[in-house]
């Protein structure tokens, strides 16, 4: 089952986030009951190179990768599916052009501008290789993900989860804050954006199309999925590796 098919089914689906590039650190986080992995591109070290390594891994353990390229890189968002991505999340779309840059970058003709060149087999679930059929599987079932993430984006809301081949929205909370309070402050938990953020998940779910958010915690996990939000990354990979230390050494010293 694609990545695409479980969210669209309406299925919660909790994934890492990962900024550690290494094939060991991914080699682990496969054996744990995530099925899905967030590539940190844009403030994560994660480059060409290091996302083609991770996705093969994350593919052989039979889970879904989502890749979180830079700022106006969609040239990168189309690689990445090469590469065996699902989805893909653009930072900084604050208006419906920015959108339909980033769908074209995604999306196979008539839907968007995409070029052919896969390096990965295809999924055996898709149609016969190079046929229309499989382009329109493709388009389908590869996620473009509009980051909401400042006062623009939620202006232009309306207008992005219009755009053709625009399949859902993902807010990074702690940018939200910044733009919601004007730079007052950077906060992920603040009361200040819950309203905002039922907004935006149910415009999203209202346009037939999907809704994601960062977690920091468990805590903000629980609240954001109350919200609506389906596809929710928790911490990051860098605050697992000291959880669990810490956890051992509580365990020990109680």
């Amino acid at each position: 089952m694609s990545l695409a098919s479980r969210l669209k089914a309406g299925e919660t689906v909790f994934s890492a986030w990962c900024n550690l590039p290494h094939t060991l650190v991914m080699e682990t986080l496969c054996r744990t009951d995530f099925t899905a992995f967030m590539l940190d591109m844009q403030h994560g070290p994660f480059d060409t190179q290091s996302v083609l390594q991770s996705v093969g891994i994350i593919q052989s353990a039979g889970k879904h990768t989502v890749v979180r390229i830079p700022v106006d890189r969609f040239d990168m968002a189309s690689r990445a599916l090469d590469f065996g991505a699902e989805g893909i999340i653009a930072p900084m779309i604050n208006s419906v052009e920015d959108a339909r840059r980033f769908a074209a970058s995604m999306k196979y003709p008539p839907v968007g501008e995409r070029s052919w060149g896969q390096l990965r087999g295809r999924p055996a679930s898709y149609g016969a290789g190079g046929s229309g059929g499989y382009l329109t599987e493709v388009n389908a079932k590869t996620l473009a993900f509009a980051m909401i993430e400042t006062r623009a984006a939620f202006t232009a809301l309306d207008g992005i989860l219009a755009v053709d081949g625009i399949d859902g929205v993902f807010v990074g909370p702690a940018d939200f804050s910044i733009g919601w309070s004007n730079g007052a402050e950077v906060d992920a938990g603040t009361q200040a954006i819950i309203e905002p953020l039922r907004e935006i998940a149910a415009k999203a779910h209202a346009a037939g199309k999907l809704c994601g958010i960062y977690a920091p915690n468990a805590e903000l996990a629980k609240r954001f999925t109350g919200l609506g939000f389906t596809y929710v990354p928790v911490s990051v990979d860098t605050a697992y590796l000291q959880l669990g230390v810490q956890t051992l050494l509580a365990a020990i010293q109680s």
